[in-house]
């Protein structure tokens, strides 16, 4: 009997990440504190880490936006890609989950370049906003889904032409196409993609993934003005 699709695409991600990424012993701590501290078992996969390296890298970006920390696995990535000039603003919620992060970039040797804000993340994009903050190059968009209709307008207003804005996990198991959905984070998504389909200042696509994490998406958009 063949594989089950998570079963192959487990598999799949095993072959890719142990071709691709070399062990790494900064990031296997930050998992193993993660694990230790109870954190829900949601962070980006290896291979997902390495894509926003690239974008980031690709793009030239300097300064970065994360909404959305945990533990700071995918933020450690992104620190890395920016380099010692760079700056990654990540917005957390949880204050167990800020601690843990904060560790975790002290540990890698990048919190020089990381400054975490802990609050709820559309009063932290608001702040940014009043700050008249610099717009940022990147925004990484992975924090609760009912949330993503605020994040991505707020996003707007610190973004510049050709910044590139990834939001995750926009596929939610293919729940996405269910208009009647109770689920809010359902819901947040179909809202947050209405508003990008209508947005004329951007050009946006959605990649679906499977993988160690299951059946999932990617909505990925650039800022054309």
């Amino acid at each position: 009997m063949p594989d089950k699709p998570i079963e192959i695409w487990d598999k799949v991600d095993s072959f890719f990440t142990d071709a691709l990424i070399p062990p790494d012993p900064a990031l296997d701590a930050a998992t193993a504190a993660n694990r230790n501290a109870a954190l829900p078992a949601i962070d980006v996969t290896p291979l997902q880490g390495r894509f926003l390296e690239l974008m980031i890298r690709a793009t030239a970006a300097q300064r970065v936006l994360e909404i959305g920390t945990l533990g700071g696995y995918s933020t450690i990535w992104m620190a890395r890609a920016v380099g010692p000039n760079g700056k990654v603003i990540t917005l957390e919620l949880d204050p167990h989950h800020a601690e843990v992060a904060q560790r975790n970039f002290q540990e890698a040797g990048v919190s020089d370049r990381i400054e975490l804000r802990l609050g709820p993340a559309s009063e932290s994009l608001a702040a940014l906003i009043r700050e008249k903050s610099a717009p940022f190059d990147f925004i990484f968009i992975d924090a609760d889904k009912s949330g993503y209709p605020e994040y991505i307008q707020q996003s707007l207003k610190l973004s510049r032409p050709g910044t590139l804005i990834i939001a995750d996990n926009v596929v939610r198991d293919g729940k996405v196409i269910e208009p009647h959905s109770p689920d809010p984070n359902i819901q947040g998504v179909r809202r947050f993609t209405e508003l990008i389909a209508a947005q004329p200042r951007l050009s946006s696509t959605v990649l679906q993934t499977v993988g160690s994490k299951g059946y999932d998406g990617l909505a990925i958009s650039i800022v054309l003005s």
